[in-house]
């Protein structure tokens, strides 16, 4: 029979009917247009009037049986999620469809398919190219960059994303953003090239196996493409429709700590020392925030045979947990503290004797072996009910002892595909590369988050998932979108410094996903005594600025009170807008901006980060930070130093040494004092300041602070000689408790000491004088 695989470019160029008026419908934002005769589509911004798309070439392209089409229309069209909207669809002969949708308020194109076996044989397709199209934003390729899962490149030299990939000028931002809704049976993944002086972007879906039945039809994956003045909204809006469309509903994140990499007692740790590290983090920083332990690999029975022990249903008798796993997680929640666990859901080893008689268990790889993998062991087959029944009496059993944390290893396993750790850039992994499973209709990704959804439904609405990790393989990146609450988009890390930026190099990339589809996890920070304090201060700066997964994995009981602190400073999650501002200019970007803007008064923190070895000046204007254009002045205090910068107009720079950072919160002049800084967290008021107010009448600056008890608590009050005036401060008080007032240059300290945890009224009241100018 003829080949399924076709793009939708051919598609309409075979609906080519009689007449030359174009196929066209539009929404706000963008118009899409099919050529008629010939098919070809472009998509135009509607606002600046941009055609910024327009199909390509000839590909491998599909047609029906016949060769024939049987209309093109425009039609309306209704979403279960996005609702109305119009679609020019064309439908072959053989029933197959191709369509070019839009929807109101949806700022993206989306590109759906249906395929069918018109055939009399079962069909199988490994891969599609659903559309290759070229885009112009009206420059040159080498002066545009692709942003995806392999970090920012030149169009050229992208080896391929997963999931999502970008275009865009790092003068402007502007940029179009390709990515797949949907990863339900196939593993979406976009490339770029430069053809005829021009940027073309090839979408394509790896199914490994998709087997079709004699006239069955089969929906393709969902590809959305968009045109956006600033790329980085785009993605982020990208990110949304994901979370949108796959209904995510988060568990909120939580501050905790890993067991692996510590300093002592480090793997799973022990009943005893881990019982210490629990009561002494929940005295020391439960009030700050800290909430769960995490037990990670080596609590578990079972042989050794490739990577981990699998007995993930006991542990071993000699081990370090003898009195089983249950009395530890009691101990936590007596603390309050939510109890974790590691264990590998989706792949055992055939090897193990345990597993002697159960061998249909495991899948085969097409020369009939079973599907074993470097560490990763033997993918189970989780379509085979057997599994399906063991795997969720062991959830059942993992959450029975107490654990509401799952933290699951390998998920890649669970798709059975190699293992290709580090895994960024497109790598062929031969994905496929297995017998049928036990459900032959069931392909690669389609298993893996049948796999998931079984786990969750064992262990329960109350148990927050955390995935381990992406860069095993990429399948597991688009596969376990929507599934998973906080996900490892690194890998492994360390305390040596090219180990312990792996995190954020791959969590600056994907920002976007950040709270919209999982909390991106970069894996612990550490604050260690033998790990450089501006190193130390540097990854929990990143982890707090950009919001995401807080873990650590020091021995706590051990740290010096000034790295304790550093933990202190930087939990809970701030929950503000954080962007990367030069995220277009540099593979890593060196400044970070954070805004508030869900109060009456805004808050701006900037983070400033040296990736390098030396001292570097780095420099932003206001306006690319992303500060408010129309203020003049701006007074700035830096947190880790602990004292204020020089007023700025229009740009902001300073020096930081190598391997440092410097987080400088940003406050626009007012004319009379205002709230610059506080000492509770990194944001600086981002995450306890409510209510602040001046009153011109009562010349007053008021507020409310979450605050933690005996934790002293400072104001850092900006502009005591704005508006031509000198603001004296003639008294300050907390919920009627005296307070410390220290004057100095520029900037008012005022210092509290809660003996609670509350919300805190303060206020400090000024007297105006006028300044006295110069001669």
């Amino acid at each position: 029979m003829k080949r399924l695989a076709r793009s939708i470019l051919l598609v309409l160029c075979a609906a080519g009917l009689a007449g030359a008026e174009p196929l066209q419908i539009s929404n706000e934002k963008l118009i899409v247009t099919v050529e008629k005769p010939g098919g070809f589509f472009s998509v135009v911004d509607k606002v600046s009037g941009d055609k910024f798309l327009a199909s390509y070439g000839t590909l491998d392209v599909y047609e029906s049986l016949d060769g024939s089409s049987l209309r093109a229309v425009v039609e309306p069209v209704q979403h279960e999620t996005f609702g109305a909207g119009r679609r020019i669809v064309v439908t072959l002969a053989d029933g197959a469809e191709d369509s070019l949708e839009l929807y109101d308020n949806l700022p993206f194109m989306l590109i759906n398919e249906t395929r069918v076996n018109k055939g009399k044989e079962d069909f199988d397709l490994k891969r599609l190219v659903p559309a290759e199209f070229m885009l112009d934003l009206g420059k040159s390729p080498e002066d545009l960059r692709t942003m995806g899962t392999a970090g920012l490149t030149t169009p050229d030299k992208n080896p391929g994303s997963y999931l999502f990939l970008t275009l865009a000028d790092p003068a402007t931002r502007h940029g179009v953003v390709a990515g797949f809704l949907t990863n339900e049976r196939g593993s979406g993944v976009l490339f770029s090239d430069v053809k005829d002086g021009k940027v073309k972007f090839k979408a394509q879906i790896d199914y490994g196996h998709l087997r079709l039945s004699p006239g069955e039809f089969a929906k393709t994956e969902t590809l959305a493409v968009g045109y956006f003045d600033d790329a980085r909204i785009g993605e982020e809006a990208y990110a949304d429709t994901i979370r949108k469309l796959h209904h995510i509903h988060l568990h909120p994140r939580t501050n905790g700590y890993c067991t692996w990499y510590s300093d002592k007692h480090s793997k799973a740790g022990d009943e005893q020392s881990i019982v210490e590290l629990a009561d002494f983090a929940a005295k020391e920083l439960k009030p700050y925030g800290f909430s769960f332990v995490q037990l990670d690999d080596e609590w578990q029975d079972g042989g050794t045979f490739n990577g981990p022990r699998r007995g993930f249903d006991r542990v071993k008798p000699d081990g370090p947990y003898p009195h089983g796993m249950a009395p530890v997680a009691e101990k936590f929640k007596t603390l309050g503290l939510t109890a974790g666990i590691w264990f590998m859901p989706f792949a055992r080893n055939h090897k193990d004797p345990e597993y002697k008689d159960r061998q249909d268990w495991f899948v085969k790889r097409d020369n009939g072996q079973p599907y074993e993998v470097r560490w990763g062991g033997t993918s189970l087959d989780l379509t085979n009910t057997e599994v399906q029944d063991h795997l969720t009496k062991l959830v059942k059993t993992i959450h029975g002892w107490g654990y509401n944390y799952f933290k699951m290893d390998g998920l890649w396993t669970g798709s059975a595909t190699e293992l290709m750790y580090v895994n960024d850039g497109y790598v062929d992994d031969h994905m496929g590369n297995n017998l049928p499973f036990h459900n032959p209709k069931k392909t690669n990704v389609e298993m893996l988050r049948d796999g998931l959804k079984l786990v969750r439904q064992a262990a329960g609405p109350d148990v927050f998932f955390s995935g381990c990790n992406v860069s095993q393989n990429m399948r597991s990146f688009g596969g376990c979108l929507g599934l998973v609450d906080s996900m490892r988009i690194g890998p492994d890390n360390g305390t040596q410094w090219d180990e312990l930026i792996v995190g954020p190099v791959r969590g600056t990339r994907l920002y976007f996903l950040n709270g919209r589809t999982w909390w991106n996890d970069p894996d612990p920070s550490y604050v260690r005594a033998d790990l450089p304090l501006n190193e130390a201060q540097f990854l929990t700066s990143w982890v707090a600025l950009s919001d995401s997964f807080n873990l650590n994995s020091d021995w706590i009981p051990d740290l010096p009170v000034e790295r304790l602190d550093v933990m202190k400073r930087t939990m809970p999650y701030h929950g503000a807008t954080a962007r990367p501002v030069d995220y277009f200019d540099h593979d890593m970007p060196r400044i970070w901006l954070v805004s508030d803007l869900r109060q009456s008064t805004r808050r701006d923190v900037l983070g400033f980060f040296n990736w390098d070895d030396k001292e570097t000046v780095i420099t932003t204007s206001a306006a690319k930070a992303g500060l408010d254009a129309a203020a003049g002045t701006w007074h700035g205090f830096d947190f880790w130093a602990n004292e204020p910068v020089a007023d700025f107009k229009g740009e902001l720079s300073l020096k930081v040494p190598g391997r440092s950072c410097r987080v400088i919160a940003a406050r626009a002049a007012a004319g009379h004092p205002v709230l610059v800084s506080t000492s509770r967290h990194l944001s600086q008021g981002i995450l306890e300041v409510t209510d602040e107010t001046w009153s011109e009448e009562t010349q007053t600056l008021s507020g409310v602070s979450q605050v933690v008890a005996n934790d002293p608590y400072e104001l850092r009050i900006a502009g005591i000689e704005d508006g031509g005036k000198i603001w004296k401060p003639i008294a300050a008080e907390a919920d009627g408790m005296t307070t410390d007032i220290r004057e100095g240059p520029g900037l008012l300290r005022v210092m509290m000491h809660p003996g609670s945890s509350r919300g805190m009224k303060w206020s400090v009241k000024f007297k105006a004088l006028t300044a006295q100018k110069n001669n």
